[in-house]
């Protein structure tokens, strides 16, 4: 009997896991935003202070629950030595977000560069893609309108998966919430393609 209501109670809090990769150039704000989603999506969770994130070298992982499902993110270092070991994490991600760096023109053409290299991956094809222009905080950064046609230039490599262009800031937390739920509810439509892991509650 026990190992029937073991089994039943397990069933009941395991929690799907998907896996989110978060990606884009050394500087972008990955770790900041990461750290931001998990003080946003984690009770009594304290993040680190913006001013102590430091580049990341290799990968930084973090996990939130939201909406009945568990996402776990793997945060890759952007710099350019770094950026071919992207693909060996490719075939176990479900979502993608990219980040850009919107106070950075001077580098907006790199970023578009890496960004083409990464989608055109068959490893990603069909996963849901969040972009986000990054430091919105900062006067004359540029804004969605501006970000948006750069990197709407090679439709062809986007494809038919959900996709969506956000501003945001996550050394303010603005706009965090929103891109997380807009992913959520696409890695869920789209879980057909690429099934959850399924994890017991711990």
């Amino acid at each position: 009997m026990y190992t029937l209501l073991s089994g039943f109670y397990k069933y009941l809090v395991q929690k799907d896991e998907y896996c989110v990769l978060i990606l884009g150039l050394d500087n972008a704000g990955k770790t900041t935003y990461l750290e931001a989603a998990k003080t946003k999506f984690t009770k009594n969770y304290t993040g680190t202070h913006p001013s102590k994130i430091t580049t990341t070298v290799g990968l930084n992982i973090g996990k939130i629950d939201v909406a009945g499902i568990r996402l776990n993110f793997w945060d890759l270092g952007g710099q350019s030595e770094l950026q071919s070991l992207w693909d060996k994490y490719y075939e176990e991600s479900h979502a993608i977000i990219y980040i850009i760096d919107s106070s950075d023109r001077d580098r907006i053409d790199d970023s578009k560069e890496i960004f083409d290299k990464m989608i055109a991956s068959q490893s990603l094809q069909g996963i849901p893609l969040l972009v986000l222009a990054n430091k919105q905080d900062i006067p004359e950064c540029m804004g969605v309108r501006e970000v948006k046609p750069i990197f709407n230039r090679n439709t062809h490599l986007i494809g038919k998966r959900d996709c969506m262009v956000m501003p945001i800031s996550a050394l303010t937390g603005e706009g965090i919430d929103e891109g997380i739920r807009w992913l959520v509810d696409c890695i869920k439509r789209n879980s057909y393609l690429r099934p959850p892991i399924n994890l017991e509650e711990t």
